[in-house]
C-alpha cells in the first residue's frame, strides 16, 4: 500500500482538529494513548496487512492502547468496539497519528 490515501493526502501529513502531524508505529504508543490509523503496511508478508485490515486496522479507525504485558509484548488494543491483542512485530506494521483524548 502506498503512503497516499484515496483522498490524495500523505498519511504523515494529515491535519485536522486534535490530530498531530507526525505518524509513528502503533507499537510505539504508551498505554492510554489514542491514535487514528494512517497506513497499514505488510512488510515482507502482504498477508499481515490484509489480516490487520480484517481486524479493523483500516485508515481512519481510532485505536486505543488498553494495556501492555509486563515485558512489553503483547499489547491489547481497542479498535471498533472490541479488544484485540497484537505482538510488537504486528503492531509495527500499523502507522498512526495521535489524537487528543
Amino acid at each position: 500500500m502506498s503512503s497516499v490515501d484515496q483522498g490524495g493526502e500523505e498519511a504523515g501529513a494529515r491535519v485536522a482538529a486534535g490530530v498531530r502531524r507526525e505518524s509513528l508505529a502503533l507499537a510505539d504508543l504508551a498505554p492510554g494513548a489514542r491514535a487514528a490509523v494512517a497506513e497499514v503496511v505488510g512488510g515482507e508478508t502482504p498477508a499481515v496487512a490484509r489480516r490487520l485490515a480484517d481486524l479493523g486496522f483500516v485508515p481512519g479507525a481510532v485505536v486505543e492502547v488498553v494495556r501492555r504485558a509486563p515485558l512489553r509484548d503483547p499489547v491489547v488494543y481497542r479498535v471498533q468496539d472490541y479488544e484485540v491483542c497484537l505482538r510488537r512485530a504486528q503492531s509495527a506494521c500499523v502507522y498512526v497519528v495521535e489524537v487528543e483524548r
